[in-house]
């Protein structure tokens, strides 16, 4: 599990063919203090929950598998990436819990400046629409945001969020652009609920 703050951002360097899949060499800041990272942790990229197979230096090294790739955005290329170590128990949860599975890729409609904040809009797939709620929380590329607003459209949700400068500074999230695809997660709270809903619904039987 992971909470969606960002403790560094690191540079995906050397992109390995292996199969239908890549092996990334990451590259971290002197913050990400790998010196306690081993082989087996859990680290999330950009959103999605990968398993450390090398730690040298101040870099690491992940296996992204064919699904992965394909379920996810940003993760088979050059550039930076959000990262941030799985929690341990006694830390703080400052964002929400976030397991680090993607849930789907959205794309990013507009982000421009608002007063001294960003307003981030993004197109969230037709299959997460009715998770994502006005003020309920959403990861994109493994940061946790508050949702300002939520319009439901004929080809999916179009969600609106508010960036403050802080957010940017410590995030990928400063450079993306119209066009952009995002890694997202919706809450898993919201997974619970819909089950709960459809467990309740299917034997007529009710909890309260």
């Amino acid at each position: 599990m992971f909470t969606g703050i960002i403790q560094a951002v690191g540079k995906i360097r050397e992109p390995e063919k292996l199969g239908d899949g890549v092996r990334l060499t990451i590259a971290t800041p002197p913050e990400f203090h790998l010196e306690n990272t081993k082989v087996g942790d859990s680290i999330a990229v950009n959103g999605a929950c990968m398993t450390v197979i090398k730690v040298e230096g101040s870099s690491f090294q992940i296996d992204v598998s064919a699904e992965s790739l394909s379920k996810t955005a940003n993760l088979s290329t050059f550039g930076e990436c959000n990262l941030e170590k799985a929690m341990r128990l006694g830390d703080t949860v400052d964002g929400h819990l976030v397991s680090g599975h993607v849930d789907g890729i959205g794309q990013v409609e507009s982000m421009e400046p608002a007063s001294e904040s960003y307003r981030l809009v993004i197109l969230a797939p037709m299959k997460l629409s009715q998770y994502l709620a006005y003020k309920g929380s959403v990861t994109v590329n493994g940061v946790s945001l508050t949702i300002n607003s939520v319009e439901d459209t004929p080809v999916g949700a179009r969600i609106s969020i508010n960036l403050i400068p802080h957010t940017l500074e410590a995030t990928t999230l400063k450079h993306l652009k119209a066009q952009d695809f995002v890694n997202l997660e919706i809450d898993t709270l919201a997974r619970y609920i819909e089950r709960m809903l459809a467990v309740r619904n299917a034997s007529g039987d009710s909890l309260f």
